[in-house]
């Protein structure tokens, strides 16, 4: 998953204005880090966001968008 699909799907789920704000304050089980921090050392997009979209107990039918290709993992597109 690209950054700019990432955000994308961020923007779509939590808003323009609040998955900026979460990204920079809510702090990641699964890194220990911010969203924002988590992106910046470098952890796959895709994994932060699945483990954005689990925390935030996203529903399962909410977590890949409009456009559902977007979390495919790179390689795996036909």
């Amino acid at each position: 998953m690209r950054l700019s699909a990432f955000w994308s799907l961020a923007d779509e789920v939590f808003g323009d204005t609040y998955s900026r704000t979460l990204s920079r304050e809510l702090v990641l089980d699964a890194t220990n880090l911010t969203v924002a921090d988590s992106l910046e050392a470098g952890v796959d997009p895709a994994s932060v966001w699945h483990a954005w979209s689990e925390q935030m107990r996203v529903p399962v039918e909410q977590r890949a968008g409009r456009d559902a290709r977007a979390i495919v993992p790179r390689g795996r597109r036909r």
